[in-house]
């Protein structure tokens, strides 16, 4: 398993992350990254096809918000926070702190 693009730190864009962030099922994920750790990527949302997640994922790691990393055969998501905190210092404090669960209620596979 070959090792996903991520964007380098001064590749990371204000807009790509608050447009990877406008998608409720995302700010979940950040929500959960946002405690530390690596994670599974199938152990953090549950009911969502894996095709979905794999889009998810993409968006998140194209914007610079996580890093994915193969550990044998299972990826590991973790997020950027040095780099967030680095290129936009407060921002997901902020983010995290503005948003709630119940922002997300609607089902996350009609999104």
């Amino acid at each position: 398993m070959s090792e996903p693009h991520h964007p380098t730190r001064d590749q990371i864009r204000l807009e790509a992350v608050l447009t990877a962030l406008g998608h409720p099922l995302r700010m979940n994920v950040l929500q959960v990254l946002a405690e530390g750790g690596e994670y599974p990527c199938g152990a953090i949302v549950d009911g969502v096809s894996k095709s979905t997640l794999t889009h998810h994922w993409r968006v998140l790691r194209e914007s610079g918000v996580i890093n994915q990393r193969a550990s044998g055969r299972t990826l590991l998501l973790s997020l950027r926070r040095e780099d967030l905190d680095a290129r936009f210092p407060g921002l997901i404090d902020v983010i995290l702190a503005s948003y709630t669960p119940a922002d997300a209620a609607e089902p996350a596979e009609t999104r």
